[in-house]
């Protein structure tokens, strides 16, 4: 049994913050807040979502209208 963590703190409906401890939290974790916003964006119509790597173990996954409606990009912060 795992004794991982993984921290969520929603910022707004628009924007999900994760923090994972291990990297075998990190797909499962993504796949959830990806499949929550999906709900968001179908709602808004006219956006996609952006999956951001801020540093090791710490993501946002957000709605953005840069992003096209049904499409999902990642990126990694500088």
């Amino acid at each position: 049994m795992s004794s991982a963590m993984l921290e969520t703190q929603t910022t707004n409906a628009r924007s999900i913050r994760l923090t994972f401890s291990t990297v075998e939290e990190v797909h499962d974790g993504l796949d959830s807040a990806v499949k929550e916003l999906i709900e968001a964006a179908v709602e808004d119509g006219n956006c996609g979502i952006r999956v951001t790597r801020h540093e090791p173990g710490a993501f946002t996954v957000a709605l953005d209208e840069s992003v096209p409606f049904g499409e999902t990009y990642e990126d990694i912060a500088a």
